[in-house]
């Protein structure tokens, strides 16, 4: 008959319970088209995509996600842990009750692709009289100007592209 050390029988429970505790946590990784929107957490602000999420939350629980960037519309949504099976915690719970509570995970990624908003320029266009001619030099201008300002376009860029229109 075998007798184990007190250290070797730590070390199995120790093994066991990090096996059971690692099988609970759940993660996601959450992008977005294009990359470097602000995520916004369950409300609280937690770093830019990519990002990525874990938690411990348990089976049908809801995680809100809000996306922000200059330029695109807010994009609310969420998920919920119960989009995958976890192999891990359902073997688990079949030793220990409690691990049933997180046999569902979060599919490994979440994109979302997020919508432009109207910029200045746009909007102005789309409020201008049909009447305007959108190839007069003075509305290339503005429109060159304004893309210059949202630093959309570097300060050679904007100079060549002026100078351009001006000498037509």
């Amino acid at each position: 008959m075998r007798h184990y050390s007190k250290n070797t029988k730590m070390l199995a429970v120790l093994l066991a319970g990090s096996v059971l505790l690692a099988s609970c946590a759940s993660t996601t990784m959450i992008q977005s088209v294009p990359s470097g929107a602000k995520v916004y957490i369950d409300g609280q602000p937690v770093g830019t995509t990519p990002y990525r999420h874990t938690d411990t939350k348990i089976v049908g629980s809801g995680t809100s996600v809000r996306l922000e960037k200059e330029g695109y519309e807010t994009l609310n949504t969420g998920f919920s842990r119960d989009e995958q099976a976890d192999v891990g915690a359902i073997i688990g719970g079949l030793f220990v009750l409690v691990p049933f509570l997180w046999t569902m995970k979060y599919n490994p990624t979440h994109t979302y692709e997020l919508t432009p908003t109207l910029g200045p320029v746009q909007q102005n266009a789309a409020k201008a009289p049909a009447t305007e001619n959108i190839n007069s030099k003075e509305y290339r201008l503005q429109q060159l100007k304004t893309l210059f300002e949202k630093e959309l376009i570097t300060k050679e860029e904007y100079d060549a592209q002026r100078k351009k229109i001006l000498d037509e």
